[in-house]
């Protein structure tokens, strides 16, 4: 496996026995993308409930470093590597006394890793969570695997409704890490969403491969629009966020219920990945340029103050610089809300490892800058025109001179934020607020309180 061994080579060599389990504290280092977190926080409850302390993301070290690895793409690999790394280290000087891996770089590349980086204590794949306990000595409490300690402020959590993925994308090795789809039952959703709503949490963001595909295996049909209905019911929920939203056999109905539900917000997450029909045959993706255009006519038409989320790839085998300038065009023609740009890697065991990686990094780099300053431009005439408007905003956290919180359009980490000075402002954490925005920047807003607005209930009026 070259790919990891061209990282390991720096590691140590010095060998480690076994530590014993005298201090019960552990460092849960949680990498990659959101469906993560929810696997390390499920892992946490159960490690709480057996009496060890967790911390999240600890900057000091603790006496056990469990790290939750991303295996998706080359940056995300080198991230993972890095991390165990500098833990290696750590332990080296007796600053750790136990490290366990897990996760999707596990499940890949298991064998090289065990091989190349003796001196972590043991690794794990994906779906293992018994077993990591097991090591640890500790109980597993099957019954209590719908409970998680959060990782995130309380107010908001994710939840993943599916695992895996049925989707053959060429560039994708997320079918070989998680597996097929597996729905989870709904009740089961549904309950876990109502031990979140009783812990405090006010917003739930659903996640999964594509959130599309729920319930197709369980009950025939895609049961995304079923399992929405059933969550407005618990009343404590005051947003429930849609991510991952596949652009084929996209569920209409669910954009008339977002429509008629002010709790669901205004947000879609629609990974398109390309426009030129060529480019998105080659990546499997199962769709057109024409049909991804009808889908945003669409949805916008239906719901035209939607925040409409995409991500695009560039550099994939046979994007010629006229392909390439398409896709500028379209982003530029359609204007997203929110946009993300990732650059081609080149993942072996996916069908687009046969094509020839042809595409040096620098061009796919700079392709890759072009599309995100087109953006930055969309994104500031967007936010301008938001200035003397009132929206509901979400604090999230503070600074030394700021609230810092989000509209129904952004989801966390990964869009804008609504920033209020603390001079003449007085917020909680956790709590939503009428902020009339006056001043607006590429990517955050600013804001005050508007007093003639008190209520923050989800059925104040947006102006």
């Amino acid at each position: 496996m070259v790919v990891i061994q061209q990282f390991v080579i720096q590691s140590p060599k010095k060998s480690f026995k076994k530590s014993p389990l005298i201090e019960r504290k552990i460092n849960l280092i949680s990498l990659g993308c959101s469906k993560n977190t929810v696997d390390s926080e499920q892992l946490a409850k159960q490690l709480k409930l057996n009496d060890f302390k967790i911390v999240f993301d600890s900057k000091k070290h603790l006496p056990i470093t469990i790290i939750n690895t991303c295996g998706f793409i080359n940056d995300a690999k080198e991230q993972s590597i890095e991390t165990i790394l500098e833990c290696v280290k750590a332990k080296s000087e007796g600053k750790i006394k136990m490290l366990i891996v897990f996760g999707c770089l596990v499940q890949r590349y298991k064998q090289s890793l065990v091989k190349e980086i003796p001196e972590v204590d043991a690794f794990f794949g994906v779906h293992n969570v018994s077993n990591i306990l097991a090591y640890l000595e500790a109980q597993f409490f099957p019954d209590h695997l719908i409970k998680r300690e959060l990782s995130t402020p309380h107010h908001y959590a994710y939840l993943k409704i599916s695992e895996g993925c049925n989707h053959n994308c060429a560039f994708c090795a997320i079918p070989q890490i998680r597996g097929k789809h597996i729905s989870k039952p709904l009740e089961q959703i549904v309950r876990e969403a109502e031990l979140l709503a009783e812990n405090g949490t006010k917003e739930l963001i659903l996640i999964a491969q594509d959130l599309n595909y729920y319930g197709i295996d369980l009950y025939k049909k895609s049961y995304l629009d079923k399992l929405l209905k059933e969550l407005l019911n618990i009343p404590s929920l005051e947003w429930i966020r849609l991510h991952y939203m596949y652009p084929n056999k996209f569920p209409i109905e669910v954009i008339d219920t977002m429509k008629d539900e002010k709790r669901i917000c205004n947000y879609l997450d629609i990974p398109l990945q390309h426009i030129n029909d060529a480019v998105l045959q080659a990546m499997k993706r199962s769709i057109t340029e024409k049909e991804i255009r009808t889908l945003i006519d669409t949805v916008r038409t239906k719901i035209p103050n939607l925040a409409l989320r995409t991500s695009f790839i560039t550099g994939f085998p046979g994007e010629t610089k006229k392909i390439y300038r398409q896709l500028e065009n379209f982003i530029a023609e359609i204007q997203f809300d929110r946009l993300g740009v990732f650059t081609y890697s080149h993942e072996e065991n996916t069908n687009a490892y046969l094509l020839k990686d042809t595409i040096s990094k620098k061009e796919k780099e700079e392709r890759k800058e072009n599309l995100m300053f087109i953006q930055q431009e969309i994104s500031l005439r967007k936010n301008q025109e938001k200035e003397g408007k009132t929206l509901k905003v979400l604090v999230d956290d503070e600074n030394k001179s700021h609230y810092i919180g989000r509209t129904e359009f952004d989801s966390p980490e990964v869009d804008n934020s609504v920033f209020i000075a603390k001079k003449t402002n007085t917020c909680e954490k956790g709590k939503f607020y009428p902020i009339r925005i006056t001043k607006a920047d590429y990517f955050d807003l600013y804001g005050d309180i508007d007093t003639k607005n008190k209520n923050t209930t989800s059925d104040f009026e947006i102006k």
